[in-house]
């Protein structure tokens, strides 16, 4: 496993942000997050909940736009925030916002250029957390959240490691990426056109589909009814009626008003982080 080289340190609401750039197996190339420590840490292994953002974000935007701090402080969690993609300069790229360098979608590509570093579902669940274990007091308890993309995210790696995270939450998140033209450009692009291959990382499809002994995970959704990619884009009501076929304790809200900003997110990143407490305790 790598060595972290730290990027910053930062005093926050009693505990420390942090950022470290390490050398990534499953990206090939190096990699930063960002990661907050409540002042707890230091007496008591404490749970994390990994962050996960959107299109064109890195590691910072949640990190610095989410206000998420104070209350993790308060509850004694541990924030993960990995970036959104493999960076650099031998790294892959596409002029389009929604592919490329910013633009990972938390999967494993298997279609050239993109299959060497383009492997964040590998990254975020297995390497990463290894990192986290290794290097600080966390325990072995999890829960994952996410923004947009970084909501398709967490609501797709929850579904398909019921027994890794206590539960997943998402903010304006992309549930069915196969319908959808955010998703289909990119699923195409990294994984093919047999959309076969697609269906492993939609969270529709892999909560329609999950066998009957799967450990049904709480999972919870809040989406802003002024957001301007809703509901073209965003359609998180196409997940809601699958729970309420397969019996799956997902919350969904559609909040009045709100856009798909971290004006929004950081109205409801407590709702959240309360949410995920609960189920880690």
């Amino acid at each position: 496993m790598s060595e972290l080289t730290p990027l910053s340190a930062n005093k926050m609401h009693g505990g420390w942000q942090k950022r470290f750039k390490h050398a990534s197996q499953a990206t090939q190339c190096d990699m930063t997050f960002s990661i907050f420590l409540p002042e707890l840490i230091d007496t008591k292994k404490c749970p994390v909940v990994y962050c996960l953002a959107g299109l064109t974000c890195t590691d910072e935007n949640f990190t610095q736009k989410s206000g998420a701090q104070r209350i993790a402080n308060e509850l004694g969690l541990v924030l993960v925030m990995p970036d959104t993609s493999p960076r650099g300069e031998s790294v892959p790229n596409d002029d389009y916002y929604g592919l490329g360098q910013g633009a990972g979608f938390y999967l494993n590509a298997t279609q050239a250029p993109w299959s060497l570093n383009f492997n964040m579902y590998d990254y975020v669940v297995h390497e990463l957390p290894t990192l986290i274990a290794e290097n600080f007091n966390v325990s072995p308890d999890s829960a994952i959240m996410g923004h947009s993309m970084g909501g398709h995210g967490a609501l797709m790696i929850g579904l398909k490691n019921t027994h890794r995270y206590a539960s997943a939450s998402a903010l304006a998140p992309i549930v069915n990426p196969s319908e959808i033209a955010w998703g289909q450009k990119a699923l195409t692009a990294y994984l093919g056109s047999d959309t076969s291959a697609w269906q492993q990382y939609d969270s529709c499809y892999l909560m329609e589909h999950a066998a009957a002994q799967t450990n049904k995970i709480p999972l919870l959704i809040d989406q802003g009814a002024a957001d301007e990619f809703y509901p073209a884009e965003l359609q998180f009501e196409k997940l809601q009626r699958i729970a309420r076929t397969k019996n799956w304790p997902l919350s969904a809200t559609l909040q009045t008003d709100y856009d798909h900003s971290y004006y929004f997110v950081s109205s409801f990143v407590e709702k959240h982080l309360r949410f995920h407490a609960k189920q880690l305790s």
